[in-house]
Formats: C-alpha cells, sequence, structure tokens
C-alpha cells in the first residue's frame, strides 16, 4: 500500500477509535475577531497557543504574553501550559513559572491565558526612548500570530489526606542528589 493512502487510514482508523471517547466540549472565548483560533494538530499530542499582541521582551527583561483567550475548562480537568520545543530558539525566551497550571476555576470572561517569559539570548537590538532619552536596547520580539506555547488538558490530581507520622519506617536513600553522579 502507497505511504500516503497507509498514513491517511491511520489517521481515519484513529478518528473512530478516539470518536466519544475523550472528545470532551469546551468553551472558549476570544478577545476579539483578530485572535488566533486554536486548532487540533494530528502531528503532537499538544494544543498550540499563539501570542494575540506584538510584545518586545528586552534582554534579562520579564513579558507576559497575552495568548487571546480565556476558556472554561471541564470539572476535574487542569491544563499545563509549556513552551514549544522552538521556543527558546526561536524568540531567545524561557518561560519562568517552567509549566503554567491552570485549573478549572480560572474560568471567567477575563481570565485570559498568558505565557510569563524572561529574555535571556536577545535576538534583536532596538532603538527607542526612555524618559526622554535615546537608548539602545537588545531583546526579542514576539509578534501577533506566533506560535508561541502549548498545552495538554489532564486529569487533576485527586486531592490526599496528609497524615503526620514521627517515623515513616523507610530507609533512608541517601538525601538530595543521590541517584548518583554517573
Amino acid at each position: 500500500m502507497r505511504d500516503d493512502l497507509r498514513k491517511y487510514f491511520i489517521i481515519e482508523e484513529n478518528k473512530k477509535e478516539n470518536k466519544g471517547v475523550d472528545n470532551m466540549e469546551i468553551k472558549i472565548k476570544y478577545v476579539d475577531d483578530s485572535a488566533k483560533r486554536l486548532e487540533i494538530n494530528e502531528k503532537g499530542n499538544f494544543i498550540d497557543v499563539y501570542a494575540f499582541e506584538d510584545i518586545f521582551v528586552p534582554y534579562m527583561g520579564y513579558g507576559m504574553v497575552h495568548l487571546g483567550f480565556a476558556m472554561e475548562l471541564p470539572k476535574g480537568k487542569i491544563a499545563q501550559l509549556v513552551p514549544r520545543s522552538s521556543t527558546f530558539k526561536t524568540w531567545g525566551v524561557i518561560q519562568t513559572n517552567h509549566c503554567g497550571i491552570i485549573d478549572e476555576t480560572y474560568c471567567g470572561n477575563e481570565d485570559y491565558w498568558r505565557l510569563p517569559v524572561q529574555c535571556t539570548m536577545a535576538k534583536e537590538t532596538i532603538k527607542t526612548k526612555v524618559e526622554g532619552q535615546k537608548v539602545t536596547m537588545m531583546g526579542t520580539w514576539i509578534r501577533k500570530g506566533d506560535k508561541i506555547a502549548q498545552f495538554q488538558i489532564v486529569d487533576a490530581m485527586k486531592m490526599p489526606t496528609f497524615v503526620e507520622v514521627d517515623d515513616l519506617g523507610n530507609e533512608d536513600r541517601g538525601g538530595f542528589g543521590s541517584t548518583g553522579s554517573k
């Protein structure tokens, strides 16, 4: 069978298998009609998100990338927002909280998703005025529509009950970093 036909049948079969099993309807409110709409990509397991507006993040400075939407997650679910694999290479930014956790209670009309970033590798230089003085700044531009991050929706943790004890009854492993140096 031709490779292109094989891929088509595999995708169609996966769609049939998943139909109704994990399908969840999620309410989403975009800031306005100019916001990039979220799409499910067949090539990955995460959903890509896009910058809603242009933002310049100065070298070693901080910025909040507005993603242009608010969402109501289903009960018992959370979203994990993380950078795409190419985010640092392309823009020189890291996500400051490393993994953003959005829970089901962050679901109001103004609870817009944002990606907190710090520029640690300047990609551009701009000339601007700061307090009336001409200055040259290094940093990076993230432009509206840039595919900047991704998220997945997973089950929320079931809350445990903590039981306080004086002795855990186990042998010590050796402390922090004790799995070995090689």
